[in-house]
């Protein structure tokens, strides 16, 4: 299912003021509860990368982990005062609401602090490249109620560009610029020339895309790097770690920048088979070490994980520790108000009001649940579902219907998870070069497992420069070992070597056919990477296969998924489905079989589609897309009939998480979700479902806002 707009249903809080709208503002709290989406769905529980999650402050509960939130203002404002670099390490159970805590921080003090998410880096041999690219995505990111990046509130923020001297008639701005940044940094700062000429290039709007490229370590062209005055891209470690040195020697006339590394049961392994935490640890303490400035890093980690690896992590980069913080479990009033908080939009519309803030749950299924008085977040919401559940279809005074006690179907609910994952996920990527090289086979090497392709391999290519860059693997239908390279590196110096890297694995016989994933440019006849590759991957076997947008947003979207499995942060449904569950959720749901890369691949069928090897005419995927809403719109237009069918089948699975909702509710999660289908049509696709026995219309003669469907149960 290829899906469209936002995904997942409409929560409460959202739906409030549609509801309203409906003139049904006198409804009995049993009308609201029946009618309305179970305001505990799983597709709200999981954070993940605060700068592409909204986190809605109405349900924040403030007295869970206050205490924790004070400590680590605590540190910042250390940090804020004398620019001393300090790390902590933030541990916490599964469901403990670590990666939430991230996000609220981000929150709360995103007005005196820079604030970076660092995802799991693919290759240890990168993480500092990994590192610095992150760094940057976050700083390219809009904070809350301002209008202009962190990138550019730093910047502006430095006296240098406030500077109204009078050289500059002399000088000129540009050069003005970087003389008052190398005059006021005198020390310390690595190619000051080059990297003050980035940072002012950041203030023309035409050039600051170009800039931000540069700044996260893409291997740009020369005609790129001639348009910034530099020689050369961040395309090694130590120049990574360099030009992040840089960032916070110069924030320490601003504000600190706080490096925030989640989800770290996916990242790369070392030779023992256990993740390679020491990498982290080696990252950190160079950070301590070299008296790199102005920084705050805080390491979340699931108590397990910390346990199990910190004795792989050498006593002395241990020690680079500033604080321990441990998640504590919260208290059955701090569960209360979590519900509360949820039920709140859904209580404001009754008439009466209900009986308790947290009706129709009660303190009684809280203390015969967890009757040691202490639990974690995750595991009340997940309870507070299962009792809404029980209360929407057969626990209420009036009930005259009854479901059953048919628990959710597990892929109606990862489908729907699945929708609100992909859309956030084509609504942030927009360019295949937003993505490294080592991250986009990182991806395609957890899409081919859980489709369960055989000898995956990771580092085909002998080249330590670009090995990251590509994988092998087998098929049935097809003889010897498949190669994969990735490389949208705009450089062609950087191509031509990896094309020299290709020929070699294949004369080393490490693989016999090679594909070649790009969708950049691959130069002209007078280039000799352009020769090399006419030679190689314009016939048989080996051949260029170009990457669309929708398989990177297919891949990404699964990669997701994958971190938070890994750190038993994913929850479908009533379940928490750990990695190998999930790649049978994968399976069965078939929600890859629609990725074009895939296809091409030739993992569903065996061989390869007959499919072009050069980039199709006037595609550039150097530049932006046009917008997610925008390019959904175009696709539905030319695929109604398709269109028709995903939103039949988004009805369905909406009805078997649900079972009971109100018609209008319904109706307005399927408009919400699909945008060019309107309510008429709608309608007429619930009264098909009716048709084939999947669903009831209670009261049918009702008026429509009345009206109920129900799931029939089988």
């Amino acid at each position: 299912m290829r899906p469209s707009r936002r995904g997942g249903p409409i929560a409460p809080a959202q739906n409030e003021k549609k509801i309203f709208q409906r003139g049904d503002s006198v409804a009995s709290i049993y009308q609201i509860i029946r009618r309305e989406v179970n305001p505990f769905d799983s597709t709200t529980f999981r954070p993940g990368n605060f700068w592409q999650e909204q986190q809605d402050s109405a349900l924040t509960v403030e007295s869970i982990h206050q205490g924790v939130v004070a400590e680590i203002e605590e540190v910042l404002d250390k940090v804020a005062k004398d620019h001393r670099t300090r790390t902590l390490l933030l541990a916490g159970d599964s469901g403990s609401g670590k990666s939430y805590l991230l996000g609220r921080l981000k929150r709360l003090f995103n007005s005196k602090a820079f604030f970076a998410y660092i995802g799991p880096w693919p290759d240890s041999d990168f993480i500092w490249r990994h590192t610095l690219r992150n760094t940057v995505d976050s700083l390219m990111c809009v904070p809350d109620g301002k209008e202009e990046s962190q990138l550019l509130l730093w910047l502006k923020s430095l006296p240098a560009f406030r500077s109204e001297n009078p050289l500059k008639q002399v000088l000129g701005e540009r050069q003005l610029f970087i003389h008052h940044l190398k005059s006021t940094y005198q020390k310390g700062i690595y190619n000051a020339n080059e990297f003050f000429g980035v940072l002012y290039a950041l203030t023309n709007p035409e050039l600051y895309p170009l800039a931000c490229d540069w700044l996260k370590g893409d291997n740009l062209d020369d005609e790129a790097l001639a348009t910034l005055r530099v020689k050369r891209a961040i395309e090694t470690e130590e120049i990574a770690r360099n030009i992040l040195g840089n960032f916070g020697l110069i924030s320490a006339a601003t504000q600190p920048i706080v490096l925030c590394f989640d989800n770290l049961d996916n990242i790369d392994r070392a030779l023992d088979g256990f993740i390679n935490l020491q990498a982290l640890f080696n990252v950190n303490s160079i950070l301590h070490n070299q008296k790199l400035k102005n920084f705050m890093v805080i390491v979340s980690i699931v108590t397990n994980t910390w346990k199990e690896n910190s004795k792989r992590v050498q006593p002395a980069d241990k020690a680079r520790l500033d604080l321990e913080i441990r998640l504590q479990p919260i208290n059955l009033e701090q569960a209360e108000a979590l519900w509360a908080s949820r039920l709140y939009p859904l209580h404001r519309q009754a008439n009466p009001k209900p009986p308790s803030p947290i009706y129709p749950l009660s303190r009684k299924h809280l203390e015969e649940k967890f009757p040691g008085g202490k639990t974690r977040p995750r595991y009340v919401l997940m309870l507070g579902r299962q009792l809404f559940q029980d209360a929407k279809t057969k626990g209420l005074p009036d009930s005259s219907w009854d479901a059953g006690d048919d628990p959710i179907d597990p892929l109606a609910a990862f489908q729907l998870l699945w929708l609100k994952e992909f859309c956030k996920v084509e609504d942030k990527i927009f360019r295949i070069r937003q993505i490294s090289a080592p991250e986009l086979i990182q991806m395609l090497r957890e899409a081919l497992a859980a489709l369960q392709v055989h000898g995956i391999m990771p580092k085909l290519l002998p080249s330590q420069t670009y090995a990251s860059y590509s994988l092998s693997y087998h098929l049935p239908l097809q003889l010897g070992r498949i190669g994969v390279v990735w490389t949208e590196d705009q450089n062609l110096t950087s191509f031509c070597n990896m094309m020299k890297a290709c020929q070699k694995a294949v004369k080393d016989n490490l693989c016999q056919t090679i594909y070649l994933f790009r969708a950049e440019d691959v130069g002209t006849p007078k280039n000799q990477g352009y020769k090399l590759y006419s030679q190689f991957f314009t016939g048989t076997p080996h051949r260029h296969l170009v990457p669309d947008m929708t398989s990177v947003h297919y891949l990404a979207t699964y990669h997701n998924f994958v971190n938070a499995a890994c750190a038993g942060e994913l929850v479908v449904g009533d379940r928490t489905p750990n990695l190998s569950e999930l790649e049978v959720l994968v399976r069965k749901s078939k929600v890859l079989q629609d990725c074009p890369l895939l296809q091409k691949l030739g993992i569903f069928t065996g061989s390869t589609y007959d499919i072009p090897s050069q980039v199709p005419a006037g595609e550039d995927a150097g530049t932006p897309a046009i917008p997610a809403r925008e390019r959904r719109r175009e696709t539905g237009r030319k695929h109604l009939a398709q269109a028709f069918k995903e939103v039949k089948e988004f009805l369905l699975n909406l009805m078997k998480t649900q079972k009971m909702m109100g018609r209008t509710v319904l109706v307005q999660n399927a408009v919400e979700q699909f945008p060019l289908v309107d309510e008429s049509q709608v309608a007429e696709l619930i009264e098909q479902l009716c048709q084939e026995n999947h669903i009831v219309i209670l009261e049918p003669d009702a008026p429509v806002e009345a009206q109920l469907v129900c799931l029939v149960s089988k």
